[in-house]
This record gives structure tokens, sequence and C-alpha cells, in this order.
């Protein structure tokens, strides 16, 4: 795989998009998938039968998550909820059915297979609460104020402009909303270069931010009552991680 590090934004997000479309064609083909970083850690060994409930198992058997956000978003009757990077729709559809018929699960992603991949499998579990719009998570097509939570998982790592989708995030979420993410994080001593040497773009670990990185990123952006909580190491220094905060009502 070529070195993405030293690559322009276009050609990272046109490297990540090729591989995302990929492994939808494997797990239509029914092939597992995992995000390229051991099957351990990522994918659908992540998630338990409680967890994958209102999910189709070809859903969840694409899913190249580094988590489960839904098990710490917090979901409820009514809500809507916004899945950034939703690929196969594991978690919109795992969302979905938490928030009932009053409530709304929108996917984005950027790859049109992904996206024919979700609405199939959508079909499948007869969830009608459910829509998948194509976009980048860093322009994200959707009004202002518009969500009460925003989730994403292994996603956010693999923007070459995170400033950009933690402002988006605060833009789109109500006030009083909040996000539930899981996302690869690294610990605050290593460097770019050391995250670099740990994997690729599209292995999910070089793009990673560190946890102070993350925290400023998020107070940056308006967020309050942020936090990175790390539950499960990916590589030497590297930890899957669940990150919260909430839109602030006033400001």
């Amino acid at each position: 795989m070529a070195d993405l590090t030293k690559a322009s934004p276009d050609d990272v997000r046109e490297a990540v998009r090729e591989r995302y479309a990929s492994a939808a064609q494997r797990a239509g083909e029914g092939c597992g998938s995992g995000c390229g970083c051991g099957p351990e850690v990522f994918g659908a060994a992540l998630y338990d039968a409680d967890e994958a409930g209102g999910a189709p198992a070809a859903a969840v058997g694409a899913s190249l998550g580094c988590g489960v956000p839904t098990a710490v978003a917090d979901l409820h009757e009514g809500e809507t909820v916004l899945d950034l990077g939703s690929g196969a729709g594991a978690d919109v559809l795992i969302s979905a059915r938490r928030v009932g018929p009053a409530g709304r699960a929108i996917g984005l992603d950027m790859t049109d297979e992904m996206l024919a991949l979700a609405r199939a499998n959508a079909a499948t579990a007869g969830v009608e609460n459910a829509d998948f719009v194509k976009g980048y998570i860093e322009e994200i097509p959707l009004p202002d104020a518009s969500v009460d939570v925003v989730i994403s998982n292994c996603v956010i790592n693999l923007s070459t402009d995170k400033p950009a989708v933690l402002a988006e995030m605060f833009r789109v979420l109500v006030p009083g909303g909040r996000i539930g993410i899981s996302d690869v994080v690294a610990e605050d001593h290593l460097t770019p270069a050391d995250r670099a040497a740990a994997g690729s773009y599209v292995g999910c670990i070089a793009g990673a931010l560190s946890r102070a990185e993350y925290l400023a990123g998020l107070a940056a952006a308006g967020f309050a009552e942020a936090s990175v909580t790390f539950t499960h190491e990916a590589a030497p220094g590297m930890h899957s991680a669940i990150i919260r905060a909430v839109r602030p009502l006033t400001g």
C-alpha cells in the first residue's frame, strides 16, 4: 500500500473510498470484513446479540468499526440520530429500532457501494425510519440544529480535516444534543510519525488524533463535557476509544 501520509487530502479520500467500496463488494458476496487492524478489536466481533439488535447479520458482519457507538449514545424514543460514515448501516439500523417509529436514524456515507448495501440491509430488516444520504463528513448535507445525537464508528480518524468534522457535528446538533463516538485515538506521547508507523489511513490508525488533540478540538468546536475513554488497544500506544461531548444549551 502506498504511503498516504504524504498524499494530498483528495488522494487520501479517494484511497479510503476505494477501500470501503471494495469492502462493500466483499460484504455483498458474503465475505466478512474488519477495519484492517485485526478481527478481535475491529468489526463485527465487537457486537454481542443485544447490541446488534435491529440490524441483520449482513449489516453487522460488514462492520468496519472499532467500537459500538450505539451502546454508549443512550438513545431515546423519538430522537433523530446521525451516523457519520455509516457503511453497511448496522449502527443506523440499531439506532432506528431504539428511537422507535417517532424517531429517525440517518446514515451519511461517501461511498455509493456502501450506501447501496445499507439500503438493501434496511429493506431486509424492514426498517422504515432509516435514511441513507451521500456526502462527506466534513460537509454534512443537513440543516443546522437538526439532529439530537451524532454517532460514528472508526471514521473520524480517516478524515484529513478533523476540525471541519467536529465543527459540522456541532452545527447539526440541537442545543443540548450530544455525540457518542467510537474512534481510534493515540496516547499523547506518540508523534504523528509514530502513528503513521502503526498503520495506514485505511487501516484506521495513521490518521488518529491523540487524546489531548481530541479534547482540544472538541473544545474549539464549542462542545462541553467532553471525555475520551480508552476501551482496548488497537496497536502499541493506539486505542479504540469512546468519545462523548454535549452541545451546550446556550452559545
